[in-house]
């Protein structure tokens, strides 16, 4: 599944405020400023305690989602409004609940929630720090429908609190802060397929946290149904190992949801389906690597052909998962290739 809208429908995005894909920092000293520095809401911030305010905005804008982390200085009073057909997930730090969302306190163990189109208030304490995450509500829809193997429409939270337990929501701010934080460091603009993975990521953790609903209709495959179900992902991956396969994709393609194919992977092979699937991938351009110095082919030219686009994340893997570079393996079949050669035209 490639979680991405038809060419004629709207990001919520303006002509002018198209993604630039790439991480972006900003840093406000005016309650105003830092509600306009946020893409695509109608909102309005009022200062309600003494002293210079100072906000700062980390914000990532792909295809269909936003992901945001907003810290402020001091108590804001704030009316917000997210684009129509548009879902806000907001996520606080705080472990006392100090926020308040139309008047209802946002404990430590919950996020607030709200459709778009629909003005609300929040409430913010000093020295406050709030995840965001907006999410189109397609996308959001046809990854329930073909991943989760949900209906949304009668599922959606009813209320602006949504309590999810203090650990999980721990867990969901440290992904997307590690999200944010990375898509920092790099400074590049993202591909395609990466923003597209980090989309599904993004959505898989919204429902693993219990923010969404999970599947109404779990099924416990039988061992030889999870054992087919993973020779099927396998052969599928590698039956298309010019590009890198995700897990949505696989859903749709195997009729599981995705908490029934992890289910599968981990009772099969211990491990996460993105994780065995990228090994399968890793071990196939190593064989590939073993055998190109024949076929006078490059690094590069093994990486493409097994869907491995960013190169340097390639030789990251790579050395992790075998303990040398694909350099390294390249190199070593060289050599022995010209060994070989030269034993058999000595005998």
């Amino acid at each position: 599944m490639t979680i991405e809208l038809r060419r004629d429908e709207p990001t919520g995005l303006t002509s002018t405020e198209q993604p630039s894909f790439c991480v972006q920092t900003r840093v406000a000293h005016d309650a105003d400023e830092q509600a306009r520095n946020l893409h695509g809401w109608n909102q309005t911030y009022d200062q309600l305690t003494a002293g210079r305010f100072v906000g700062g905005l980390t914000e990532l804008c792909l295809d269909h989602m936003q992901v945001f982390v907003e810290t402020t200085s001091h108590t804001l009073r704030q009316t917000c409004e997210v684009q129509q057909d548009a879902f806000w997930f907001g996520i606080p730090t705080c472990r006392d609940g100090s926020g308040r969302i139309d008047a209802q306190a946002i404990g430590g163990d919950a996020l607030a929630f709200r459709p778009g189109g629909i003005e609300f208030e929040l409430l913010t304490s000093p020295g406050y720090e709030i995840f965001g995450v907006v999410v189109k509500g397609e996308v959001l829809r046809r990854y329930a429908a073909e991943v989760e193997r949900v209906g949304l429409a009668e599922h959606l939270p009813n209320t602006e609190v949504v309590p999810v337990g203090s650990a999980r929501k721990e867990r969901l701010c440290a992904s997307l802060r590690r999200l944010l934080d990375d898509g920092a460091a790099s400074g590049a603009p993202l591909s395609s397929f990466a923003r597209n993975n980090l989309q599904a990521s993004v959505l898989a953790s919204l429902f693993d946290v219990g923010a969404l609903p999970a599947d109404g209709h779990s099924e416990t495959p039988t061992q030889s149904r999870r054992q087919s179900i993973v020779a099927e992902a396998r052969e599928y991956v590698v039956a298309n190992r010019d590009r890198a396969i995700n897990v949505p994709e696989l859903c749709e393609r195997l009729h599981v949801s995705r908490r029934t194919l992890q289910y599968c992977f981990q009772d099969v092979l211990g491990m996460a389906p993105a994780t065995y699937l990228r090994a399968i991938r890793l071990n196939g351009a190593r064989r590939e690597l073993c055998s190109a110095s024949r076929e006078s082919r490059s690094v590069q030219d093994v990486a493409a052909a097994w869907g491995f686009w960013h190169l340097s994340q390639f030789a990251t893997d790579y050395r992790k998962l075998f303990g040398v570079r694909p350099s390294e393996t390249l190199k070593a079949a060289s050599h022995d290739h010209q060994e070989a050669g030269r034993y058999s035209f000595a005998h």
